[in-house]
């Protein structure tokens, strides 16, 4: 392909002004129950609007077949928040797409250190811990632990985990460790795609003692005998290995497996291929056939 070949011309995604839409105008995609109504995140949503009024808009996308109407993409608990609030439009941000699955997908939510820096970052602009706590609908020592997230991480494992939703709880245990431990443990997390309080305490568990910050003091977990733990610890270094053994591999191989599943979806199309395989390898084409449905490889 040379230089003059002819050039995609790139789609926006949204509109690029929002636009007031009136509720009755918007069909959400499912009905908000009293259920998610009592849930945190609705409370949190509600204390903000309350406080702070809406910072996110919601998502709509035009309806192909009734004009000035639009569907919800994104933004449910946000519209029934403003309906207890007693208002009867807002502004929207219009969608080209109408898929609610493909949006949400490509959402990317706040991460836990993200939230970290916005909250430094309110309290550095003069917003008391009150205001704070009342708009994300927490009690001060949240926010308080919030705003000590990293201390006693060490930057390393913060660069790791800036983008992860990972427990505070998760970060304090994390804050045991040693840096050189708390980095192993933040790639293994990262490897896993694993950032539970259980995950974290497991890696505690395996954590010999000469990389806890307590060393002085022996490492007893509830339950588990000092054998069960040296155990641990042997299992959890050779994991490590492995992981690591796959991450350098993950790369070629995933290559492979997208160049073998072209190849093998490129046969299966061909008619004489199918044909000869039905008569003479019948055992291949089950097999052959899941490859070529299989979309993972190619993601």
């Amino acid at each position: 392909m040379t230089a003059t070949s002819v050039e995609k011309e790139v789609i926006a995604a949204f509109e690029k002004e929002l636009l007031t839409v009136r509720f009755d105008q918007i069909a959400p995609l499912y009905i908000v129950t009293p259920q998610k109504k009592a849930s945190t995140k609705y409370k949190q949503i509600a204390a903000s609007v309350h406080e702070i009024g809406l910072v996110e808009p919601m998502v709509v996308a035009p309806d192909k077949y009734e004009p000035n109407q639009y569907t919800l993409l994104d933004g449910h608990l946000r519209l029934e928040v403003l309906k207890d609030h007693g208002l009867a439009e807002t502004q929207c941000l219009i969608s080209t797409d109408d898929e609610a699955f493909t949006y949400n997908k490509r959402i990317n939510r706040l991460a836990t250190i993200q939230e970290h820096k916005m909250i430094l970052r309110a309290l550095s602009l003069g917003v008391p811990e009150e205001r704070l706590a009342s708009a994300l609908n927490v009690n001060i020592k949240t926010i308080k632990e919030k705003r000590r997230l990293l201390d006693g991480i060490c930057d390393e494992a913060s660069e790791l985990l800036k983008d992860k939703q990972v427990a505070l709880t998760s970060f304090q245990i994390l804050k045991k460790m040693k840096p050189l431990r708390q980095i192993e443990s933040a790639q293994l997390m990262v490897a896993m795609n694993k950032f539970t309080i259980n995950y974290a305490r497991s890696l505690l568990a395996a954590t010999p003692e000469n990389l806890l910050l307590s060393a002085a003091t022996p490492k007893k977990i509830k339950g588990i005998s000092r054998e069960q733990l040296d155990l641990m610890e042997r299992e959890s270094a050779n994991l490590e290995r492995e992981v690591r053994l796959v991450e350098d591999s993950y790369g070629t191989d995933h290559l492979d497996l997208v160049l073998a599943r072209g190849y093998i979806s490129k046969l299966m199309s061909s008619e004489r291929v199918t044909r000869y395989l039905s008569l003479h390898h019948e055992e291949f084409l089950p097999a052959f056939e899941k490859i070529t449905e299989t979309e993972a490889f190619a993601s």
